[in-house]
């Protein structure tokens, strides 16, 4: 075969570039089909090396005009090819090597007599690549050294249920037209699959993922869960997250959704208790949630007092107080020892022993958000406060309304500043900071005049410079408080051990603002008081407290209360009592061998390893790991999330899949979609 320069420097270049391919590309060419690209260069490049040596009579580039022409040679880019029909002139004709386009340019100006049956040649030849040099003078194409890659209808399906769930589209998108004729191109003969069939495989692949969720929790002692509810499309759903600490790693996992099921009815502290009872078995986890973050509402608070195993163990104990009475006194008025009971009162009586739920955690950022909204109100006390307040704030309303709902309004801010401004959420504090921030922002960035012409193209009175410093002190008073509900809204890095440390700094770093302000002492004296109400509980909670103590980032250092340090100490000690009492029982002999073994001395371990952890120096998350029994209480203490964040992130994809065109999606086939997407990870597509 005969390959000329050029042929072989586009093989090359498409070679090269070919290797800048994309990488779904790339992935379906193999390294044995790389390596043949090579060897199509490398003999191309072998073939070049011999053009200039070819003899003069070789091979006529087009067969079927010999009658016409005759080859001479080759410059460069270009045959040289002699007219039969112009001899014995000798005339020499120059054709490139793409087309004979010049050849018929000559038939047509000097031999148009022989135009008809010139044409009538090449119409046969067209079609046909009989010329070895025209044909491989073109560039290589990717398809001419690699077969096309075929795959089954298996993968094609595979990789559609991939999209679905991923992309949260609706199931009908498989009928659409269009999409069938992508698949078509892309896979010719390839038929799409069905809505029905559809539907079976994500609820067959959400099987698999439960399944597969199950056994990765099976495999860790302690589990924590959030939970919430959640109205849309006037139907209410109640949704569940998993977190757990992995033992060797010290990293957290989570399930970012365990379910999202619909709740039927009033939303009672019953049929909260009920579902959560049903979610936590149906994941076998009932004996291993050890707590449960939920926000405020008074459904939720009662299922836990009622059906906690806090309220549990108390009626426990009541009961057998009772008991221990009662056998004391008598065996009532019979002579038999029989006491008569009302039947009907005992059996409507709720002991709170129908359901098993684990114990209860308020949401940290919930409270952190009744501080910052509510009570922060009680403020307003203040009329010097109550009065720049209002004054203030109805401004920032006015810019945050006109901005919004009209686009010249937004096009004269972006006038004056890239930034745009934002409108609060009612549903949550942060965007209220957010807002404000971004005002003081657009100041400091465009200058107080843009900020001017932006209130006058809006219509809106400009803020004098006290309602200016205002602003300002009530952001940094802010601040530390959005800093805060960041820190303990997330899920990887955060543990309940955050909470206590991060609270009692906030309550620090308020105090310190007191010399620095001028107009919102009274907003830091809310706050404070808000904060004291509603996280003194928590203070006083030994378990909260030495989750806080089990974190090496912090151990004692991150409070001067030496009560609130011996209430952790104390939980600490008592739970590592029972791990020194299981080392020394299986070092000793049993009590049937020697009866009176409980007198001997013991080693106490677990005191020298606690002693030992508050005197290591590092501050890292695997020095706890050279103190196991502290380690061990250090995850069972410190897997709970402080927040319920995570349920509300649940809620957020929840919402995008069960979108108002899409509000008679059927439960079942919303919640194996919505799970499918957030648990991706436990579920293999291959």
């Amino acid at each position: 075969m005969f390959i000329g320069p050029l042929e072989v420097t586009s093989c090359h270049i498409y070679y090269h570039n070919a290797q800048h391919l994309d990488l779904e590309i790339r992935e379906i060419i193999t390294v044995n089909q790389w390596k043949k690209m090579e060897e199509v260069c490398d003999s191309s490049a072998a073939a070049s090396s011999t053009v200039q040596n070819q003899p003069q009579d070789q091979e006529h580039p087009w067969p079927y005009l010999r009658e016409f022409f005759s080859f001479s040679g080759v410059n460069k880019d270009s045959f040289k090819m002699k007219c039969v029909l112009c001899l014995p002139l000798n005339k020499e004709i120059s054709a490139f090597k793409s087309s004979p386009s010049n050849l018929r340019k000559h038939i047509e100006r000097m031999h148009p007599n022989y135009l008809k049956n010139y044409s009538k040649l090449t119409a046969q030849k067209r079609k046909i690549g009989t010329s070895t040099h025209a044909s491989s003078s073109k560039q290589l194409k990717v398809d001419s050294v690699f077969p096309v890659k075929h795959v089954s209808p298996v993968t094609v399906n595979k990789a559609i249920l991939r999209y679905i769930i991923q992309g949260l589209h609706p199931f009908s998108t498989v009928d659409l037209p269009s999409f069938k004729e992508l698949i078509s191109a892309l896979q010719p003969g390839i038929s799409v699959i069905t809505r029905p069939t559809l539907r079976s495989k994500i609820a067959e692949a959400a099987l698999i993922m439960k399944q597969k969720v199950t056994a990765a929790m099976s495999e860790v002692e302690w589990i924590a869960t959030t939970t919430d509810c959640w109205t849309a499309r006037r139907k209410s759903f109640i949704g569940v997250t998993a977190h757990w600490i992995n033992p060797g790693s010290l990293e957290r996992h989570s399930a970012f959704a365990l379910a999202c099921k619909r709740l039927m009815g009033s939303h009672t502290f019953e049929v909260l208790a009920s579902a959560m009872n049903d979610i936590h078995s149906e994941y076998e986890i009932r004996d291993k949630v050890v707590c449960t973050t939920t926000d405020s509402g008074s459904n939720f608070l009662k299922a836990f007092r009622v059906f906690g195993v806090e309220n549990n163990d108390i009626e426990t104990q009541a009961r057998r107080c009772e008991s221990d009475d009662t056998d004391s006194e008598g065996c009532g008025e019979g002579s038999d020892g029989v006491e008569c009971q009302d039947a009907s009162r005992v059996l409507d009586q709720d002991d709170g022993f129908e359901f098993q739920l684990p114990k209860h955690q308020k949401c940290a950022c919930h409270l952190l958000n009744l501080v910052s909204s509510v009570d922060a109100q009680k403020a307003l006390s203040n009329e010097h406060y109550k009065k720049l307040y209002r004054s203030v704030f109805g401004k920032c309303q006015a810019l945050w309304n006109k901005s919004s709902r009209s686009a010249l309004a937004a096009e004269a801010v972006e006038s004056e500043s890239r930034l745009q401004l934002l409108r609060p959420n009612q549903t949550r504090w942060n965007s209220t900071f957010m807002a404000v921030d971004r005002i003081l922002q657009i100041c400091k960035e465009a200058g107080e005049g843009a900020l001017r012409n932006i209130c006058t193209s809006l219509e809106v009175p400009m803020f004098n410079p006290a309602e200016m410093l205002f602003l300002t002190e009530w952001a940094n008073t802010m601040r530390p408080v959005a800093k805060v509900l960041d820190i303990l809204q997330a899920e990887t890095n955060t543990q309940l051990g955050w909470l206590l440390p991060s609270v009692h700094q906030l309550s620090l770093k308020l105090q310190r603002l007191h010399h620095s302000l001028r107009y919102c002492d009274p907003l830091v004296d809310a706050l404070q008081q808000g904060i004291q109400t509603r996280f003194k509980h928590m203070f006083e909670d030994p378990e909260i407290i030495a989750a806080a103590i089990l974190l090496p980032k912090f151990r004692t250092s991150w409070t001067n209360d030496e009560t609130i340090i011996k209430r952790g100490m104390d939980y600490i000690r008592v739970h590592l009592e029972p791990l020194d009492h299981k080392k020394e029982l299986a070092n000793s002999s049993s009590d049937d061998e020697d009866f009176f073994a409980s007198l001997k001395p013991t080693t106490h371990e677990a005191g020298k390893e606690l002693d030992g952890y508050l005197a290591c120096v590092s501050d890292t998350r695997e020095s706890l790991l050279t103190f196991p029994a502290m380690c061990s209480l250090s995850i069972k203490t410190n897997t709970p999330l402080p927040a319920s964040a995570a349920c509300e992130r649940l809620f957020s994809t929840a919402g995008l899949l069960f979108s108002p065109k899409r509000a008679r999606l059927d439960t079942n086939n919303f919640e194996n979609q919505l799970l499918l997407k957030l648990n991706l990870r436990f579920y293999n597509f291959e």
